[in-house]
């Protein structure tokens, strides 16, 4: 999770504080549509799965917890 905070940083250096788990990175636009791309080929390294763009929804992403349920768990 560390690498995808990091990232997040990275795009907003004027970012003050932590992002917490449950921080909603869409409404507090953390992750802006022009870089969405970038953080989706962010995830299929990190996971090392491919990952399915049109079966992507919006709260897919929403919170960084989200994000570790939807792409970085384990798949049973």
């Amino acid at each position: 999770m560390q690498e995808i905070i990091n990232w997040i940083q990275s795009k907003n250096p004027d970012l003050d504080g932590e992002i917490a788990g449950d921080t909603d990175l869409i409404e507090s636009r953390l992750i802006a549509s022009v870089s969405f791309l970038e953080f989706i080929a962010l995830l299929e390294e990190i996971s090392g799965r491919n990952i399915d763009v049109s079966s992507l929804s919006v709260a897919d992403f929403r919170t960084i917890d989200r994000i570790n349920e939807n792409f970085l768990a384990p798949v049973a």
